[in-house]
This record gives structure tokens, C-alpha cells and sequence, in this order.
């Protein structure tokens, strides 16, 4: 087929709604909304969209661009569209500025397990919300509103009632960033702890500002200036000590701090992010959580960003297109319009939507099943993208990103130190490494979510991945590397960043067998085990796990059913098992048995 000789030219304006591009471009609205996504832009039919993301739409269904003239820009600015008057874009980045009014900020809780996240929010819940709900919440939907008396008036804080930062970031891996500001919670009488520090991690990477509760400060061992001491020591320094965090001493079960604590959350979320949107546009928003009702069929509580969500919208929400038919506030009252920072349960969708998916309001069914498609497609494509080195150095090498992000988890912290510092001095040509987190410890499924919400590499020191994190990090498409010499991680990344890597192979686990006796054989030992999953194979490499950490590394030296020597045993079968220069077994060890294949 003959290419046309030259492509066909196109004047855009600065800004146009998706339908007036589409028909400057000659091209279905459906088509043109089709292109936006296959770019990551998520629009709709009435939409805004600036000049440069209309262009490369433009390029790519073959026009070439022109900037608009003077006189005509001059024109568009005296005579607006009212299509264009009426919808807007869905970041408040993109907006009028005069169209933006304050709104709520939304507030994430995080911390180390028994800190008192739960009893934190409880508390503020049962003291802050309006004086309606003296009986206690009728409907619990995941998320809360607060009312503060602040600066003389009365504002609203928008609490999300899934604690830790497992939920923040499962959120954030699905695209969704809806967090103003993080509260961490420290408790006085325990300090810093390494789930405190994965929680610091986990905000820093979505830069998402942070304020301290150290709670329980009405215990008698509280010590509130030791904490503030060891997050200063990992880079968290609180205004007592001169940063630019604030930390507020609480107590969850006397209350005591809870207002100070709510006027801090105001005041950060003024100063740094100062929380803006305009309700007066169509609505877009997130899902918090969603599930199939017995009595109401799929339910979504949805967190509304921008606009104003009515009933009977017509809404496209992930791969879900449907009517909302019904709206219900925190307290379970039935209402009929959520504004920006509101959390509202929404009826009438036909499937239940994932957490963290967006929903849009658009103008007709059409164009909310062309949405839905479309993100579908968007969905199965990046289940395909892997987050690994080889996947991120294409990025590098195209220009798309100067960053090679990393996790690394070491078995001792005298290890995590000297390999941070040697990864972050590694550089080639202005791409630097970013370690995002580090930490001791086997590699768990928080750092896979980590890993994939900020498209980073996961590097193990000594340490192997717990059995959850190996699924997920499976479904995630995540690259996790096991290294035992410093030299060779760092020589490995080093290579990486310069295109010389070679083969890449992955650690497989084969099978587990679990040690229920202990033999004395000559002058070593033999474990008489019992095959729980997977196969134990004569040249398998193995390591013996006790209380779930790595003891001994090595590989079989005899492996027998009964007296005869095998060669393999199954899931399911008892065995006896010796192992090079290893003779210490315990009843309920358990030997892992694994190898590496080329990927």
C-alpha cells in the first residue's frame, strides 16, 4: 500500500475537550480516547486535554502539527466552547486555578504492628465525628470524616480506615495516589521498630508528607524523646530537633493529644500539598474497597477526588461501566451528591470493581463501555510488563527514566550499609541507583508491593523470600536477585548499567521436607524427614531453615527410603537425609531444597 506523500496537517489549539479533538482529527470520539489510553491518559468524551497530549494523539494517528496562530489563540481565548467551559480535567494540576475550592485532606495511618493504628483511628472516630453518630457508626465503609475546629473555623478530615501500609501501597502499584498526608504512629514505650522504618520508606517513595503520633505516652515507661532520637537517626528529624516533621505525643486510650494532633494533619496538608479540587465537574475518583452485598448486589466505596458525584451519573469504574442508582455517606445515610475528599459507597454498578481502580463520570453508556474496554486491555497489558533489571534498562536506554530503583534485604544490618553505599555510588552516563528501602530479613510480600508500586528491583543478601512473596512477586512480574558475595551484587548492577549483563538466572525452590528425627551416623548425623511439598532430588542444592531463617547452605550427601539410595522423593514419602559438612538437625528443621535456572 502507497503511503500518502505527505502526512495531513492539523492546527491545534492549547486546549480542547477529547470530542472537539476528535473532530478536528476526522476520528470517533472511541478512537480518540482509544489513543489516549494506549499513552496511560484515562479521559473522557468531555474532557480537557492540553496542547502537547493532543499532538502526540495527533502524530500518532498520522497528522502533522501545527501551533496555532496568534489570532487564533487570541480568538479561542476571547470565545470558549461550551463544552470545554463545562468539563474539565481530571488532576487539579491541570485545572483553572480559580475554579479549585479547599477540600478535606485524606489522611493514611501507618506504623509497626500493635503501635495502635486501629485504636488511634478508633479514637478520633468516637471523639471527632459529628454528634449524629452519638449511637456509634451504623455502616463501616473503610473510610470516616473528622470535624476540627481550626484557625476559627470548622474543617473536615477525610481518615481511610485501612491501616498500614500494605493497603497504601497495594493502592499505589494499581495507580492510584490518593493520600494527602501519612500519620505514622510510633508508640513511646516501644520506639522504632522495622516495620516503623518499611512505613517511612513506603511514604517517602510516593512522597507523600508525614506527621508522627507517638502514641501511649500515658504509659509508665514511655520515653517520647528516645523516639524522636531514633527517627532522627533515620532521617525522620521532628521540629523538636530542628527538621520539618511535626511529631505530637497522643495517647489513643485517654485521648489526650488528639486535637493537637488533628490540628498538625491541617497545617501539614496546608503547607505542602494544599488540597484543592473543583466540584463543580464531572466527578472522578478511586476505589477504596468494593465487595458483592447478599442484599445490594457490588458495592464500591469510592473516594470522590474532584467534581461533585450525583445519582444517576453514568460512570466508567476500571473495566465496570454502569449507573449509579444509589449513594451512601460514612454513617450510612442515604444521600444524593458526594464533593471532592468525600467517602461514599456507590449502588447500581453490574460487576464489583478492583481496589484502587478510577471512576469517571462520562456523558453517555457508550463512552463508559468504551472506557471499561479499554482500561481492560490497559489492565491485561501491564499484567504482562515485568518490573525487572532487563525491563527498567530498556526504560533507561529509551530516556524514560534516570532512575534504577532498589530494595535490598540483608541478613544482618552490618551488611545493609556497606552495600547501599556501594550501590549508590554506582552510576553510568547520569543514571544513578536508588535504593528505596532497605532492611534485614527474608524479602516479604510488602516488599514485592513496594517494589511494584515504584517499579524497582528487589536484591537479597544472604536471605531468601518467604513463600507469599514468591507467589506475588510471580503475579507481579517482579525481579528478585539472591546474592551471598558483596562483590558479585554489586559488580552484577554495575554490569547492568553499563548493557555488559549476561545470562540472567532465577532462584527455584523444588520442594520442602521437614525433619522429624535425628540419627547418629558414624561421626555426623542423618535427618529422617517427612516430604510436605515439592520433590527432594539427590542433586538438589538444599539449606536447612530454622524458625523460618536460614542456618546452613550446601548440598546432599546421601538420600535414602529406607536403606536403598534414591535419586528422588516425592511429596508425601519419608526420607533420610544427610548434608555436606552440616551435623546439627533439630526435630522440626526444615530443608529447603532449591537450584538456579537460566530465565
Amino acid at each position: 500500500m502507497l503511503a500518502p506523500e505527505r502526512p495531513r496537517v492539523v492546527e491545534l489549539p492549547a486546549a480542547m475537550t477529547v470530542k472537539e479533538l476528535a473532530d478536528l482529527l476526522g476520528q470517533s470520539p472511541v478512537q480518540v480516547i482509544k489513543e489516549l489510553m494506549k499513552n496511560g491518559i484515562i479521559a473522557n468524551i468531555n474532557q480537557t486535554v492540553d496542547y502537547e497530549t493532543a499532538a502526540v494523539v495527533a502524530g500518532d494517528l498520522g497528522y502533522e502539527v501545527r501551533e496555532p496562530s496568534p489570532a487564533a489563540e487570541a480568538a479561542e481565548g476571547a470565545a470558549p466552547s461550551a463544552a470545554a467551559a463545562e468539563a474539565r480535567p481530571a488532576t487539579a494540576e491541570a485545572e483553572d486555578e480559580a475554579l479549585l475550592q479547599p477540600r478535606p485532606p485524606v489522611v493514611t495511618v501507618m506504623g509497626h504492628v500493635d503501635h495502635g493504628k486501629t485504636s488511634l483511628l478508633d479514637a478520633i472516630r468516637e471523639t471527632k465525628v459529628t454528634a449524629a453518630e452519638a449511637g456509634g457508626i451504623t455502616q463501616h465503609i473503610g473510610a470516616y470524616q473528622a470535624e476540627v475546629l481550626y484557625d476559627g473555623e470548622r474543617r473536615k478530615i477525610t481518615f481511610l480506615d485501612t491501616p498500614g501500609h500494605e493497603a497504601f501501597t497495594t493502592m499505589r502499584a494499581r495507580g492510584a495516589q490518593v493520600t494527602d498526608v501519612a500519620v505514622l504512629v510510633v508508640a513511646a514505650d516501644d520506639g522504632v521498630m522495622p516495620q516503623t522504618r518499611e512505613a517511612i520508606d513506603h511514604a517517602r517513595a510516593a512522597g507523600v508528607p508525614l506527621v508522627v503520633a507517638i502514641n501511649k505516652i500515658d504509659k509508665p515507661n514511655a520515653n517520647p524523646d528516645r523516639v524522636l532520637q531514633q527517627l532522627a537517626e533515620i532521617g525522620v528529624v521532628a521540629t523538636q530537633y530542628g527538621g520539618d516533621v511535626e511529631a505530637v505525643p497522643v495517647s489513643a486510650r485517654t485521648r489526650q493529644g488528639l486535637d493537637d494532633l488533628l490540628q498538625t494533619i491541617l497545617l501539614t496538608a496546608d503547607i505542602h500539598v494544599n488540597p484543592r479540587a473543583n466540584p463543580d465537574r464531572p466527578a472522578v475518583g478511586t476505589v477504596i474497597e468494593a465487595k458483592l452485598d447478599k442484599s445490594r448486589g457490588p458495592v464500591a466505596t469510592v473516594l470522590v477526588q474532584s467534581g461533585t458525584l450525583k445519582v444517576g451519573n453514568i460512570v466508567a469504574v476500571g473495566s465496570v461501566a454502569g449507573r449509579v442508582k444509589a449513594l451512601f455517606d460514612y454513617r450510612g445515610k442515604r444521600i444524593k451528591s458526594a464533593g471532592p475528599s468525600t467517602p461514599v459507597e456507590v449502588l447500581g454498578l453490574p460487576a464489583v470493581p478492583q481496589a484502587g481502580d478510577r471512576l469517571q463520570v462520562v456523558a453517555d453508556e457508550k463512552t463508559a463501555r468504551a472506557l471499561a474496554q479499554a482500561h481492560e486491555v490497559a489492565a491485561r497489558r501491564q499484567e504482562r510488563a515485568e518490573v525487572s533489571l532487563e525491563d527498567v534498562l530498556a526504560q533507561i536506554r529509551a530516556g524514560e527514566t534516570r532512575e534504577l530503583n532498589v530494595i535490598v534485604k540483608t541478613d544482618v544490618q552490618g551488611s545493609v550499609e556497606p552495600i547501599v553505599g556501594s550501590l549508590e555510588r554506582l552510576g553510568e552516563e547520569g543514571v544513578k541507583v536508588k535504593v528505596i528501602h532497605a532492611g534485614t530479613g527474608n524479602i516479604t510480600e510488602s516488599d514485592v508491593m513496594l517494589a511494584s508500586a515504584s517499579n524497582a528491583i528487589i536484591i537479597g543478601f544472604n536471605v531468601r523470600a518467604e513463600p507469599g512473596a514468591r507467589r506475588l512477586a510471580d503475579a507481579q512480574h517482579v525481579d528478585i536477585r539472591f546474592y551471598s558475595v558483596i562483590y558479585e551484587l554489586v559488580d552484577d548492577v554495575r554490569k547492568a548499567l553499563s548493557g555488559l549483563l549476561g545470562p540472567k538466572f532465577t532462584e527455584v525452590v523444588y520442594g520442602h521436607a521437614e525433619v522429624r528425627q535425628v540419627f547418629k551416623v558414624g561421626r555426623g548425623q542423618a535427618a529422617g524427614c517427612y516430604v510436605t511439598d515439592g520433590t527432594i532430588a539427590r542433586n538438589h542444592s538444599v539449606r536447612v531453615l530454622r524458625k523460618g531463617g536460614a542456618l546452613f547452605e550446601g548440598r546432599i550427601a546421601a538420600l535414602r527410603r529406607f536403606k536403598e539410595d534414591v535419586r528422588e522423593v516425592h511429596a508425601g514419602y519419608e526420607c533420610g537425609i544427610t548434608i555436606e559438612g552440616f551435623n546439627d538437625f533439630e526435630v522440626g528443621d526444615v530443608i529447603e531444597s532449591f537450584g538456579k535456572e537460566q530465565v
